[in-house]
């Protein structure tokens, strides 16, 4: 089942994408998804991010290939850092590079949904507390996280978490493929099974640190390949089973 938000007649409205087309959901509590009126095909609602999460979480170094961001080896933990639920944004809204910055990525990831409050939950029963994945950009200013040595500024700008467009709350696990492209051209591919904290294990490690809420948000992690963009650019990041998340790159006002 996909979810969804989309605005139609000037209100957002939560819904569940039956086929090929749009329907409300009959409550706007996330998870409560019983079909309800019929809206159309999505190119006629302008699609949101597929929730409203209250934190969003930020794996590092989380793929096979460990040097990927200069390491030689995985951490003994999860590297956890924080973006702001202000940093979000839904497809095809645009990524506003900040006058702060002369060096803005992409990162490609897969994006875990929480479904329900989740406190020190093991991983044997994470399934439970995960709604589904969706698609995300873990978009960072480069030059600021190397030259402050810290993650939170430089993954904190307005704009730095497109989501979306759709929540796939059936993913098959074991074969989600993550692809991302940079005006047409393939810059990342990896298997999410590539992951070497997977999806449970993440659950269980971050929520024996901080209570997670229904709609909160975990980005896996990136792999190798992520790198700068421009002003002009397009970015897409897809998850098999899940879309296509599009996003250009504009100058700040």
């Amino acid at each position: 089942m996909k979810l969804l938000r989309f605005v139609s007649g000037g209100e957002a409205h939560y819904g569940v994408l039956v086929g090929d087309l749009v329907h409300r959901v009959a409550s706007d509590v996330l998870g409560k998804c019983e079909p309800a009126a019929l809206v159309g095909p999505p190119s006629e609602v302008r699609l949101l991010a597929p929730c409203l999460p209250t934190k969003i979480l930020a794996i590092g170094l989380n793929y096979e290939n460990p040097d990927q961001e200069g390491a030689t080896a995985f951490p003994d933990d999860p590297i956890v850092s924080l973006k702001p639920p202000s940093s979000v944004i839904g497809p095809d809204e645009p990524i506003v590079w900040p006058r702060l910055s002369q060096r803005v990525d992409f990162e490609g990831e897969l994006a875990v949904v929480i479904g329900q409050l989740a406190r020190d939950v093991p991983a044997s029963r994470a399934a439970e507390y995960i709604l589904g994945v969706t698609c995300a950009n873990d978009v960072t200013a480069r030059d600021i996280q190397r030259r402050e040595g810290h993650w939170a500024k430089a993954k904190g700008f307005d704009t730095f978490c497109p989501l979306g467009p759709f929540i796939e709350t059936e993913p098959n696990w074991s074969e989600l493929q993550l692809t991302t492209r940079v005006s047409g051209e393939v810059r990342q591919t990896a298997l999410t099974r590539q992951l070497h904290y997977g999806p449970a294990a993440l659950v269980s490690y971050i929520s024996s640190i901080m209570t997670l809420y229904p709609g909160d948000i975990i980005l896996t992690g990136t792999p190798p390949g992520f790198g700068p963009l421009r002003v002009g650019d397009t970015v897409e990041v897809a998850v098999s089973g899940v879309g296509a998340l599009r996003n250009p790159v504009v100058g700040a006002d």
